[in-house]
């Protein structure tokens, strides 16, 4: 590790005044850390969110689940409210990572890293979430935007992400065994404005699937996606998959999250 300055404030002005600075912010730590050891990133200040009160924590606000920036993974997956009114995100955050990973990452940090094979990009995308910050709203349509690029401007912070809750909705993810990041992961959500379907792990980010939407729109099974085709041509090659196998298992996983969804 190298020389730098840490600041822990306890009030989100403190917070903010740091990052308009040119402080990094500091969520759960669990890529930030990592990448400070290699290297690949070397911030002067940190500003470590984890002492501010009223970054943590879920609710539920009328027909949304609103879950602060803050919020562990693990304790996203044992929220009373998140399992019993979007089960699959209870489901998907007691899959992130390991034990250790669960109980310091943050959905907060995970949302703003876009990693391209993280899991909660997809929920965010196929439930039309909204991240909150300290400046604004912002659809999930419009967050991600490639490869570990969010529209977050330079020192605005997310405060909490805020769920519609869906009529169904499930997440199924194919891991890269070493990381347990997704190879492919498929979130599919059945909205009262039709199906939305968000795969991460397959390409440079995060991304939705209109053929899938529109058969899953028509018939929420798992025989309605049987044949949709399932373009390759964008789609991640690496040592642990080809395109096509990619595209393959997208199908794949689509089918075991709708058949998870339907009970």
């Amino acid at each position: 590790m190298y020389a730098f300055k840490y600041e822990r404030p306890t009030a989100l002005a403190d917070a903010q005044k740091a990052a308009q600075a040119g402080g990094q912010v500091l969520a759960g730590g669990q890529t930030m850390i990592a990448a400070m050891k290699q290297r690949l990133q070397q911030p002067e200040t940190l500003i470590d969110l984890a002492a501010i009160s009223g970054l943590a924590g879920v609710k539920k606000d009328g027909n949304n689940i609103v879950i602060g920036a803050m919020t562990r993974h693990q304790d996203v997956a044992d929220n009373a409210d998140v399992k019993q009114h979007i089960p699959g995100l209870a489901a998907l955050a007691n899959n992130i990572g390991d034990k250790q990973v669960r109980a310091m990452g943050t959905i907060g940090g995970s949302v703003a890293n876009n990693d391209p094979a993280a899991c909660y990009p997809s929920a965010l995308l196929a439930l039309g979430a909204t991240v909150n910050t300290d400046k604004r709203a912002i659809k999930a349509d419009d967050f991600f935007q490639g490869l570990y690029t969010t529209a977050l401007e330079a020192g605005e912070i997310i405060t909490s992400v805020s769920f519609p809750i869906p009529t169904k909705a499930a997440y199924a993810k194919f891991n890269q065994p070493a990381s347990r990041f997704a190879l492919v992961g498929v979130f599919v959500a059945q909205t009262a404005a039709g199906a939305r379907v968000a795969i991460t792990g397959a390409g440079n980010g995060v991304f939705r699937h209109a053929g899938l939407e529109a058969a899953l729109s028509k018939s929420f099974t798992p025989e309605a996606v049987a044949g949709v085709a399932v373009d390759s041509t964008d789609l991640n090659a690496d040592l642990h998959a080809s395109k096509a196998y990619r595209a393959h298992l997208i199908t794949v996983q689509t089918q075991r999250a709708v058949k998870q969804a339907n009970g």
